[in-house]
């Protein structure tokens, strides 16, 4: 039998961050994988990043997580979105080099000396006590531990569906995990189903580019981790195309052999990745849709049509694929398909991610019903850590919905039912402007040093950026230039002889890079670090925002200190709603704020259960 602190069963995303953070923190990770050459594989979509992903990437990146550093090395287009817009919604997407990365995260695992891959298949989790102590693999081997994170994937119960054909497996190619679900299901969890799907591959040189808009990436590159460096290079093209009315009569007439719509599938799929059929069912008015051909890396001519997401019949592939602008001769090398498979509601675990049923034993990644690479990572990360705080006794860390998007994601999960799979974006923080990119590390690189995520050294590198920013953005207070001269840029300054290079940035239209000219004639008064001069050009252009948010963070903080205990019963409580009743006994929210997120609990429900939790603290001597 082979002992470890923690063991964490899977090696996608989720599982790589989990034993990372363990391994960090001074612990003997076994990371259970059926396939040690294939850790943190894409297995959709080859990128990293997006809308709202990309904050969650940043987030783990300060808290001492591989996966910027990981894309950073490896991606082969880098751009920035939403640049048109504020910087609470400014995010990053890197395509990657599908192979290159995971490559660099298996010599990483390799070459850890806390960690240990094992190969197989975990079927069943042991307990003892009521906690968790180890995993049975297939072959009956034991592997002990102090916890256990599950971080499974689409392997737990995987169905693939490609028209009529059902194949039992966690990805195309690999097997399912089937025992570990009906395992947990013993130990008292409910077990649920969920659905997501992925497009077909297609033959790069049997596409016709000159049909397709070419996009480019960006310079200089808009990398994700403060420990990355990477010199310029010929980043690859990604390119765009449309679906045409030949393309949506030939997926409408074939809606019934979609298992989609057959009745074949009955779980439910993200609701913001359709599959190409759920498109031209549900936007009938559209003449239309967006396909983005995304290169999977270098050295292979493979292509990924994000978009076409489909689980029809490969010959319907194949004649709904050549009526698409520029792929009217393009071969398909693997169909596309869905892939349903078994997760645990999140209501089943707290805000640690440690499980209600059994202690130490932590969920992470898309058996808690979340969709994407990064969610899982963000997860696993969390997972990871609280683990370890766990068998050394120490409280739990957590994030609540104003520290970081992880803290969003983690509070939706917990005290909402998910219904379908759920991914991140900006519009789901309420205080958004106060979790941006740039920030990431001011809001959480001090936990990441309090756990030993990152080094004295990384820490102090931080620090020293931290007293930069503020130095910058004092002299772009105090350096004053003539009115006289800005007949360049787009500014309404009157009346004023001079005006402080601070007050030009606050002007609408007027961005860091319209100044840049002006505080090269200073010098060497000004940082050369752009990162620097952006977050301080930011800190000044919204300050009065900023400040307002955090006026309504202050409000949002006092409903989270009011704590509920573990054990609180809702069942005698009078005044509260039978629903709220069984809401509240189901999600066991942690804190008052957490109550008031719960569908289904009313303003008067929250006024009868303020009045209860006082009585019961005042009876405990709290």
């Amino acid at each position: 039998m082979q002992d470890f602190d923690v063991i964490v069963v899977g090696g996608g995303h989720a599982g790589v961050e989990a034993a990372l953070a363990v391994a960090r923190m001074g612990k003997r990770a076994g990371l259970v994988s059926m396939d040690a050459g294939k850790l943190a594989l894409m297995s959709c979509n080859p990128a990293i990043g997006g809308i709202g992903k990309s904050q969650l990437v940043k987030e783990i990146d300060a808290l001492g997580g591989l996966m910027g550093e990981a894309i950073d090395a490896t991606g082969i287009q880098f751009r920035r979105l939403n640049l048109s817009r504020g910087p609470a919604v400014w995010s990053t997407r890197v395509q990657a080099d599908r192979i290159g990365y995971n490559q660099y995260v298996v010599d990483r695992l390799e070459h850890h000396q806390n960690i240990e891959v094992v190969e197989g298949t975990v079927v069943a989790v042991s307990v003892e006590s009521g906690k968790a102590c180890g995993v049975v693999l297939e072959n009956g081997e034991p592997l002990s531990s102090k916890a256990v994170v599950i971080a499974s994937g689409t392997f737990l119960g995987g169905l693939i569906h490609i028209g009529e054909k059902q194949i039992r497996a966690g990805r195309m190619g690999e097997k399912a995990a089937t025992e570990l679900s009906e395992n947990l299901s013993g130990l008292g969890f409910e077990v649920g189903r969920l659905k997501t799907g992925t497009p077909p591959r297609l033959d790069g040189d049997s596409i016709d580019w000159s049909k397709c808009e070419r996009q480019e990436g960006e310079e200089p590159l808009p990398l994700f981790s403060y420990r990355s460096t990477r010199e310029l290079f010929k980043q690859t093209p990604c390119h765009l195309t449309r679906t045409t009315e030949k393309t949506r009569a030939k997926v409408s007439a074939n809606f019934e052999k979609s298992p989609i719509f057959s009745g074949q599938i009955k779980s439910t799929g993200p609701r913001y990745c359709p599959s190409i059929e759920d498109k031209f069912y549900r936007f009938k008015d559209k003449p239309s849709h967006q396909i983005f051909l995304e290169p999977e890396g270098n050295g292979t001519n493979e292509i990924y049509p994000n978009g076409f997401a489909t689980a029809l019949p490969e010959d319907v592939q194949r004649e709904a694929i050549h009526t698409v602008t520029g792929l009217e001769e393009a071969v398909i090398t693997q169909p596309g398909y869905a892939i349903e498979y078994d997760y645990c509601p999140a209501y089943q675990v707290d805000r640690s991610l440690e499980t209600r049923v059994v202690k130490q034993l932590y969920f992470a990644g898309q058996i808690n019903g979340t969709s994407g690479y990064e969610e899982a990572a963000a997860l696993g990360l969390m997972a990871g850590v609280n683990a370890v705080l766990a068998i050394e006794g120490e409280p739990a860390f957590r994030l609540d919905r104003s520290q970081a998007y992880i803290g969003v994601m983690i509070d939706d999960l917990t005290t909402r039912s998910t219904t379908e799979p759920y991914r991140m974006f900006t519009s789901r923080a309420e205080y958004r402007l106060a979790l941006r990119e740039d920030n990431a590390r001011d809001r959480l690189a001090g936990y990441a040093h309090q756990y030993g995520l990152i080094s004295q050294s990384e820490f102090e590198i931080f620090q020293d950026m931290i007293l930069n920013t503020e130095n910058e953005v004092k002299k772009l207070r105090s350096t004053r230039v003539k009115v006289s001269r800005l007949t360049d840029l787009k500014v309404k300054i009157t009346k004023k002889d001079k005006v402080s290079l601070a007050d030009i940035l606050k002007q609408p239209g007027i961005v860091l890079a319209d100044i840049l000219p002006l505080l090269n004639e200073f010098d060497s008064m000004f940082s050369e670090d752009r990162e620097v001069l952006s977050r301080a050009a930011i800190q000044i252009r919204y300050q009065g925002y900023i400040d307002k948010q955090e006026r309504e963070i202050q409000k949002f903080r006092k409903q989270e200190a009011v704590l509920i205990p573990s054990d609180f019963s809702y069942t005698d409580i009078l005044g509260l709603k039978t629903e709220a009743r069984e809401k509240l006994s189901r999600f066991r929210p942690g804190t008052l704020g957490q109550a008031t997120r719960i569908e289904g609990v009313t303003a008067g429900d929250l006024a009868v259960l303020a009045v209860n939790l006082k009585r019961h603290n005042a009876k405990s001597g709290q």
